[in-house]
């Protein structure tokens, strides 16, 4: 893929590219909706990514190509327009991140040449916005050798989603693709960044990722209605608790405290953010313990909070979900991602995945009209030059 890629990029562009990286696309475990709320994640850098290819010109234009979107073209501006177009399209996000690194760093003085090709279904909930976002940066830290930390290029990236993009995301996408490691997942404290890497090793069982195959936009989404629905009940709680996020609650203290959210989807909304976090924290002592079968267990529970509290899930991922569930050799199955499409992951044996998809498609054909898609890969590294 690559060297068609170096042709590709001296046909484009009339010269050889300098750099090149690859930034991974994500699985979350579980912990889903807790990023924002101030609670735990569990996330894993994967295999499939964002390859990128890079050189510097003399002058300040900037051209970005992707070979996943052909039929867009050659995006092009200049160091002077990096502001918001809805016309350039995937682009948008390398944009906000050239923006934000460029206010950042001075030494950002000449325009560059981008190519990109991820193997990232589009829309499947797996963070290939998140990808381009730090692949970006990662080669521009390269053409121009900044003095750019992983932590700070993850926290633009989520800035170019909350203020560039407008989603109202958490951090967890970036900061796994920044910091992810070969064969670990990360139990990450979003309220503090603190976090601890852990073997995502699962002995006779393996990480099944099933596709809806239906696209999802995030921006058009209900992603940003949840985030202010969780605010507005952790208002109500501040009534009586000295709390900054619902990620500080135990789900004993919410219980607790409830009836102070008046509005009873709010306080649906609250319930799986506090009870998620709990999960959250459990499934990581399982995962140390090898209690693959009580990891199983909670990843349902997610499933299942994430449909009926969040209400984020609908009938493709509840196909994908509950019908893995009750296949012989399967442990526990749930969404990942934002929901209302994407992907859900199944924590299956490896002798029994074929009879995973098998019995997965023929309900999700019967029921939704058109197959699903199966991925089993790798944990991978965070982002990195090539």
């Amino acid at each position: 893929m690559l060297q068609t890629m170096h042709d590709k990029f001296e046909t484009l562009f009339g010269v050889k590219a300098e750099v090149s990286a690859f930034a991974p696309g994500r699985i979350n475990l579980i912990g889903e909706h807790t990023d924002y709320n101030g609670g735990y994640v569990f996330p894993a850098a994967i295999e499939l990514g964002t390859y990128g290819l890079a050189t510097k010109r003399d002058d300040k234009l900037i051209q970005l190509y992707s070979n996943n979107f052909e039929e867009v073209g050659m995006i092009t501006f200049t160091l002077d327009e990096l502001e918001f177009k809805a016309a350039h399209d995937w682009a948008n996000y390398p944009k906000g991140v050239v923006k934000y690194l460029s206010e950042q760093f001075s030494d950002i003085d000449h325009g560059f040449n981008i190519l990109v090709e991820g193997n990232i279904p589009n829309g499947a909930s797996l963070s290939s916005s998140a990808s381009i976002e730090l692949l970006t940066g990662w080669l521009i830290k390269q053409l121009f050798t900044l003095d750019l930390e992983r932590l700070a290029l993850i926290k633009i990236g989520q800035r170019v989603e909350n203020k560039f993009i407008g989603v109202n995301s958490g951090i967890m996408d970036q900061f796994i693709i920044g910091m992810g490691k070969a064969e670990q997942a990360i139990l990450l404290d979003t309220a503090t960044l603190e976090f601890d890497y852990v073997p995502a090793k699962f002995g006779d069982y393996v990480i099944s990722i099933m596709n809806t195959n239906k696209r999802r936009s995030l921006t058009e989404s209900k992603y940003n209605e949840r985030r202010a629905q969780c605010e507005s009940a952790l208002a109500s709680l501040q009534q009586a608790l000295d709390i900054a996020s619902l990620g500080e609650l135990s789900l004993e203290q919410f219980e607790q405290h409830q009836d102070l959210i008046e509005d009873e989807v709010k306080r649906r909304r609250a319930r799986h953010a506090v009870s998620e976090n709990e999960r959250t924290k459990k499934a990581h002592r399982a995962l140390a313990e090898n209690n693959f079968n009580q990891f199983g267990k909670l990843l349902n529970e997610s499933h299942t909070s994430l449909k009926e509290d969040y209400e984020v899930t609908g009938i493709e991922l509840d196909t994908l979900a509950e019908t893995a569930q009750q296949v012989d050799g399967v442990l526990g199955a749930r969404m990942t991602g934002a929901g209302f499409a994407g992907c859900a992951i199944a924590l299956v044996h490896k002798d029994s995945v074929k009879q995973l998809e098998n019995e997965v498609s023929k309900q999700y054909i019967d029921r939704i009209g058109y197959a699903p898609s199966f991925y089993h890969v790798g944990i991978s590294d965070g982002v990195k030059s090539l």
